[in-house]
């Protein structure tokens, strides 16, 4: 009798995959962010108090904690915050470039457009309005911060990630909505040493866009035709937050 309500028995019988890393006090963030800034859970009225009996939680965390997603302010000053995506903005035709195996050879691998249109050629073009993750399972590093970071011996991060090229094809030529990948940085870190900044960060925001970071189980999800939903709490003037992400495949 209802549309809706029978398309969602219809998507509840598919796969539903969490994209999004479960969080606590010991949850890897970036390097630059001051110890401390992430305290979950810590108890502000708590069982057996008689004014009512129940508990209140409080939780501080930065925004970009977790698997989060940047807004253009972010990086860009005076661009746009959280409340400027609407609702309907945040589900996606979701494309997985796949470059784990170069990735687990060279740790500092960055995708190439080539990496792009050979994918292209496999599933078809990227759509308009999609969002494109990178798949580099570097993910499977979760939660040890050393491991995310790709600390070396000599201090330094190494990790795979974006090319400035890969991200200007996906955006100019085939007009992806956003971006996402499972390290700390956008940038391949290698790419980051090269520009001194994180200069596809700063493309993507820059241009705005948005992206989610520290997404993990894209190889859980086909590398087309699955939908990613993200959700984010509703606060005005947010450049980052935590976010919960899933695929309906």
């Amino acid at each position: 009798m209802y549309e809706l309500w029978n398309q969602l028995k219809d998507l509840k019988a598919r796969k539903w995959v969490e994209l999004s890393h479960l969080m606590d006090n010991t949850s890897p963030y970036w390097s630059g962010i001051p110890e401390g800034a992430a305290e979950l859970g810590n108890v502000l009225f708590d069982w057996g108090n008689p004014m009512l009996e129940c508990q209140i939680q409080q939780f501080k965390f930065p925004g970009q904690f977790g698997t989060h997603i940047d807004f253009p302010a972010h990086f860009a000053k005076g661009g746009a915050t959280a409340e400027s995506f609407k609702m309907h903005e945040a589900a996606f035709p979701l494309c997985v470039i796949d470059v784990s195996d170069k990735a687990k050879a060279d740790c500092h691998y960055a995708v190439t457009v080539d990496d792009i249109k050979t994918y292209e050629g496999e599933y078809g073009e990227i759509p308009e309005g999609a969002f494109v993750a990178l798949r580099t399972d570097w993910y499977k590093n979760w939660p040890d911060m050393d491991k995310m970071s790709g600390i070396a011996a000599d201090g330094s991060e190494n990790f795979p990630g974006w090319s400035l090229d890969a991200l200007k094809y996906i955006y100019e030529v085939r007009g992806a909505a956003a971006s996402g990948h499972e390290t700390l940085d956008t940038d391949a870190s290698a790419e980051a040493a090269k520009a001194e900044d994180l200069a596809c960060e700063r493309y993507i925001l820059d241009s705005g866009h948005i992206q989610i970071e520290v997404l993990c189980n894209l190889d859980q999800v086909p590398a087309a035709g699955a939908i990613l939903f993200a959700s984010w709490p509703n606060f005005r003037g947010a450049n980052g937050l935590p976010c919960r992400v899933f695929a309906i495949c």
